[in-house]
């Protein structure tokens, strides 16, 4: 096989960084606005779950068509954090503020309250992305995966984290991490989560089989608000 053949492993990956590349500039125009955070990171999970399962798609059209699909309870899910986030913001500037007088309970309480969000954001867009769900069921659904796969979980916030550092200590690589700063971590991510995605994917389609003479939906939204996480 030669080197420059399309299918040799050098050429697949280096079509594999460019689609990645490009999913990460789409990601980051989409997110420009802010209140479009949400349906943007949903459509970058959607499409780093297609790569790492070599699934054929055109990263852009895929990413749009996820991004409509979803913009209206991706915005919902993504302000409902915003306005987390931005008590929390407050309440850590409030115990800075007092010092010694912050009461021990209610140090735990949001330190707790801030794991607790930053483990339900490693997996609500990607649960959004893949399965059909009421807004508050997609996210009680996060914390419970989040739990369930907690060292992925663990993993997953670190990979994330590591190119907001590199960006804040390192900016000699700031136009590396504007490339793939996003989805790389999502793409890495999606490589830890897909076997329990597809066991979740398998399970569901078993317990919905169309019946006789019935055509199956030709959809990927496949995880209904009947069906919880147990």
């Amino acid at each position: 096989m030669k080197l420059f053949d399309l299918d040799s492993p050098l050429m697949q990956g280096l079509s594999k960084m460019a689609d990645l590349m490009w999913l990460n500039i789409l990601t980051i125009l989409c997110c420009l606005p802010i209140v479009t955070v949400g349906p943007a990171l949903t459509a970058l999970n959607y499409m780093a779950l297609k790569i790492v399962r070599n699934e054929e798609c055109y990263i852009t059209k895929g990413y749009f068509t996820s991004f409509k699909r979803n913009f209206i309870q991706g915005t919902i899910i993504w302000l409902i954090f915003l306005v987390i986030i931005a008590v929390l913001g407050c309440d850590f500037y409030i115990m800075s503020q007092k010092g010694d007088q912050v009461g021990t309970v209610t140090y735990i309480l949001v330190m707790a309250s801030s794991i607790f969000v930053l483990f339900a954001l490693m997996f609500v867009f990607p649960i959004l992305a893949k399965f059909d769900n009421s807004i508050f069921r997609t996210i009680k659904n996060a914390l419970l995966v989040s739990a369930v796969q907690f060292p992925k979980t663990i993993a997953m916030i670190v990979m994330y984290v590591i190119p907001v550092l590199l960006f804040i200590y390192i900016p000699q690589i700031i136009p590396l991490v504007l490339m793939f700063g996003l989805a790389i971590p999502a793409w890495l991510s999606a490589k830890m989560y897909n076997r329990f995605f597809q066991k979740l994917e398998d399970q569901i389609m078993e317990n919905n089989k169309p019946a006789d003479g019935e055509a199956a939906e030709e959809d990927e939204h496949i995880f209904s608000d009947e069906q919880i996480i147990q």
